[in-house]
């Protein structure tokens, strides 16, 4: 049984939570331990964006505190983190179409983060697609 791409999309937010979290208190993990901790079968999208994410973080979050203006990538909750970079790296790097990308990140930041927070979201995705893609992929 296949998973819908919404709920693999979920388990990386997840998967990312849980790396995000092990980096803050310094626990050494291993990143296929912790899809197959959370992910019973193999499954190439959640092992390509969570790999993929991990590869380019850097350069994303470079990109997403370009658009968050004084409120930096780091002050995000973890769950936060893991959603934005999800939508940055669909945007980026991937040929989801670019509405389902920034369409999914809201409605993971719509069940896991408050109004606010997923305002931000929206907005930083929302200028990275206007401003960094051009409309040119829909």
């Amino acid at each position: 049984m296949s998973l819908s791409r919404s709920v693999a999309r979920k388990k990386v937010m997840i998967i990312l939570y849980q790396m995000l979290l092990y980096e803050k208190n310094d626990i050494k993990y291993s990143v296929e331990d912790i899809i197959n901790e959370n992910v019973k079968m193999e499954n190439d999208y959640i092992n390509n964006s969570v790999n993929g994410i991990l590869e380019r973080r850097d350069s994303m979050v470079d990109l997403a505190n370009k658009y968050l203006g004084t409120w930096p990538f780091n002050r995000l909750g973890l769950t936060d983190q893991a959603i934005l970079l999800i939508g940055i790296y669909e945007l980026m790097y991937t040929d989801v179409p670019n509405k389902v990308a920034i369409n999914e990140a809201i409605e993971l930041s719509k069940m896991f983060s408050d109004e606010s927070v997923s305002k931000i979201i929206n907005a930083v995705l929302d200028n990275i697609y206007n401003k960094e893609i051009g409309n040119n992929n829909e």
